[in-house]
């Protein structure tokens, strides 16, 4: 759980007071650099996040910050916007079950070349224009995510949709001890090279569990967990059980929650959600007692 955060101080300090404040920002920061030095930090970003250009910008700053003080960022985005977006330019109508995209072998061709295609490279590129070197991996390389085909829902065939089989981190392992920041879109591949859409939120998840990550970031449009329209700012794995099954973490919630839960119980020491659409959301989150989100502990 965290700590008790310190009250938030005034602007306009006067003189001694606002160093003071300072000063104590600081040391609250380099607390938490030590703790993090040299572990795996696996961010999911995706989602509305990626929309708006200043948003993009400090969030490649951010990454980039990480790797500079010794921590090993791993980025695993998403891209359904986009996705759609694009279907919809080339004719194609958008499909949903549960959340899932219905993928045809057609939606297939348009959802590969958009992930790890226009986005992946997009995420890099900014990377390595902020200073660092980014490595732009979808989850068929190096069998870094197998796959196998989902199982029908509700009686509807999800086409070319995939659950997880296995990680092989290998390849990450190899980036992130030269000093690369993986970047990782979200298709898997079958025992037969088949290719599949693999949910993001899930591949995150999976991926910092392999790596047994000191922390797993969900990167979303929103505060983090509410109860009453009031943030949550901590919980255990228990409450958030209990709070899916009472129905208060509901929708486009619940699949994020279970994603966490299932990595803290596979090697994960923590995990928050939180909003990106703030600037240096992730150095918020990660650099103070406070944070901006929910954190979940095992």
């Amino acid at each position: 759980m965290r700590a008790t955060a310190a009250k938030k101080q005034p602007a306009g300090l006067p003189g001694a007071d606002a160093n003071a404040h300072k000063k104590n920002l600081l040391i609250e920061a380099l607390s938490y650099i030590g703790r993090f030095e040299d572990k795996i930090v696996v961010i999911k970003y995706g989602g509305a996040v990626m929309v708006r250009e200043e948003v993009k910008r400090s969030f490649s700053q951010d990454v980039v910050l990480l790797r500079s003080l010794g921590m090993r960022p791993v980025i695993v985005h998403g891209g359904g916007p986009e996705v759609s977006k694009a279907m919809h330019e080339m004719g194609h109508e958008p499909r949903f079950v549960e959340g899932l995209r219905v993928t045809t072998a057609e939606g297939l061709r348009i959802t590969e070349m958009v992930l790890s295609g226009t986005i992946n490279k997009d995420i890099t590129a900014r990377l390595n224009t902020a200073g660092g070197s980014g490595v732009g991996l979808s989850g068929k390389d190096a069998g870094l995510i197998m796959a196998r085909k989902m199982d029908s829902l509700n009686g509807v065939d999800l086409g070319f949709v995939g659950e997880i089989t296995h990680i092989n981190p290998s390849i990450l392992n190899l980036l992130l001890e030269n000093g690369y920041i993986p970047v990782i879109s979200p298709l898997g591949m079958g025992e037969d090279g088949t290719t599949y859409n693999i949910n993001a939120d899930t591949a995150a998840s999976r991926i910092a569990g392999a790596l047994a990550a000191e922390k797993l970031i969900f990167m979303t449009d929103v505060e983090g967990v509410l109860r009453a329209g009031k943030l949550v700012s901590a919980m255990s794995v228990d409450e958030a059980g209990r709070l899916i099954s009472e129905g208060v973490i509901d929708g486009g919630m619940i699949p994020k929650v279970e994603a966490i839960l299932h990595g803290l119980a596979h090697g994960v020491a923590s995990a928050a959600i939180i909003c990106g659409n703030d600037h240096h959301a992730i150095i918020a989150e990660l650099f103070t007692d406070k944070g901006i989100g929910t954190i979940f502990t095992a």
